[in-house]
C-alpha cells in the first residue's frame, strides 16, 4: 500500500511517501521570502507553493523509489491553513488523483501533527493526551484511536507559537522570532523577571495578556534604559519562555488529573521548543507521566505527518468523494 501525502498548508512545500505504515521519503521545501517581510504573505506563499509542489512530490516519489503506477491513493492537507496554499496542493492532489484513478483522502492538519507519534517508536498507548502547540493552535486532544479525537481545551484567543513569535518581534528579533527566543533563553535566567499568569476557566488558554503585560514591560524599562533589551536579552527570553511554558503545563497538568490518563504527548511546530521539551520530560517524571515527544523532522509542518494519518484513513477505505457531474453545473 503506498499513498502520496501532500503538505501545502502553510509556507512549507513537502510530499512524503509511505508504504505499509512506513514513511520512505519525507521532502520539504522551505520559503526564506518571508524573512524580510516579518511574518507569512498568504499571496508569495501561495506562489511559491506552485513552484515547489513539482519538485517536490517529484523528489518524494524518487527518494521512496515508487513510481506514479504504484501509487494506490493521495492524500492531501485540505485544512486549517491559508487559503490559497491549501488550493495548491488541494488542486495538485485532486488532479493527479482523478488522471491516476486512484482514491483521494483529505486530512485535518492538527489531527495530522497528533498523529505523527505513531511514525517511529515509541508510540503512546490510548487514550491519550495530545497538547498541540503552533503558530494558529493551542489545544489539548483526548485521543481514544487514530481517527478518534476530542478538543477538551484550547486557547479563547492567541496561539502560543503566535505568543512566541510577537514576543520576539517585541525584541526586535528577526522572523521567525519563536527559535530565537528558544536559543537565547538557553544562556539567560528564568527567573529574572516574572509575568502574570492568566486565570482561564476549565482547560482553556489565554494569551493576549501575557503579549500585552510583556509590552508594556518592556516599554517601560526601555525608558529607563534604553540598552535594556540588549543588555539583558537571554534574561528576557528565558523569562517569557519559562511564563509560556508555565502557561501551557499548568493546563496539561490539570487536563491529566482530570482525566485519569498518564500517557502525555506534545505535537506542533512548537514542540521543538527545548524549554518546553525539557519541563515537559521533568514533570512526566515528577507525576510519572509516560511522556511522549516527536522528532524534531516532525514538529514543524511535514508530508510524513499526513501520509501517516493517511494510512489510518486508507484501513478504513475513508476516502473523498471524486464524482465529478456536468449536470450540477446545468441544474437550476
Amino acid at each position: 500500500m503506498n499513498i502520496l501525502a501532500i503538505e501545502s498548508s502553510c509556507d512549507e512545500t513537502s510530499a512524503a511517501v509511505i508504504t505499509n505504515g512506513e514513511i520512505r521519503s519525507n521532502v520539504v521545501a522551505t520559503q526564506l521570502i518571508h524573512t524580510q517581510y516579518g511574518g507569512v504573505v498568504p499571496e508569495l506563499a501561495s506562489r511559491a507553493h506552485q513552484q515547489h509542489i513539482l519538485p517536490v512530490v517529484d523528489k518524494a516519489l524518487n527518494d521512496a523509489k515508487v513510481t506514479k503506477k504504484d501509487l494506490d491513493a493521495i492524500a492531501f492537507t485540505r485544512g486549517p491553513g491559508l487559503l490559497g496554499a491549501l488550493l495548491v496542493g488541494t488542486s495538485f492532489a485532486k488532479s493527479m488523483a482523478l488522471g491516476l484513478g486512484i482514491p483521494l483522502i483529505e486530512i485535518n492538519h492538527m489531527q495530522a501533527h497528533v498523529l505523527a507519534h505513531f511514525i517511529d517508536n515509541p508510540k503512546p498507548a490510548f487514550p491519550f493526551l495530545c497538547l498541540t502547540v503552533s503558530g494558529g493552535h493551542t489545544q489539548i486532544v483526548k485521543v481514544s484511536g487514530p481517527l478518534q479525537m476530542e478538543i477538551i481545551g484550547e486557547t479563547r484567543d492567541d496561539a502560543v507559537g503566535e505568543a512566541f513569535d510577537k514576543t520576539a518581534k517585541l525584541l526586535e528579533l528577526p522572523y521567525p522570532g519563536g527559535p530565537l527566543i528558544d536559543k537565547y533563553a538557553a544562556a539567560g535566567n528564568p527567573d529574572a523577571y516574572s509575568f502574570p499568569l492568566p486565570e482561564m476557566p476549565g482547560l482553556d488558554f489565554s494569551f493576549s495578556g501575557i503579549k500585552t503585560s510583556f509590552m508594556y514591560f518592556l516599554q517601560k524599562q526601555v525608558r529607563e534604559n534604553p540598552a535594556f533589551i540588549s543588555e539583558n536579552l537571554p534574561d528576557i527570553c528565558a523569562s517569557i519562555q519559562f511564563t509560556l511554558v508555565n502557561i501551557l503545563l499548568k493546563k496539561l497538568k490539570k487536563a491529566s488529573r482530570e482525566t485519569g490518563i498518564r500517557e502525555i504527548a506534545i505535537a506542533g511546530g512548537v514542540s521543538a521548543n527545548s524549554g518546553l521539551r525539557k519541563a515537559l520530560t521533568e514533570l512526566g517524571q515528577t507525576l510519572n507521566w509516560n511522556v511522549y515527544i516527536p522528532a524534531f523532522e516532525y514538529c514543524t509542518d511535514n508530508a510524513a505527518m499526513i501520509a501517516i494519518a493517511a494510512h489510518f484513513k486508507f484501513l478504513e477505505n475513508d476516502f473523498c468523494d471524486q464524482t465529478v457531474s456536468p449536470l450540477a453545473r446545468m441544474d437550476f
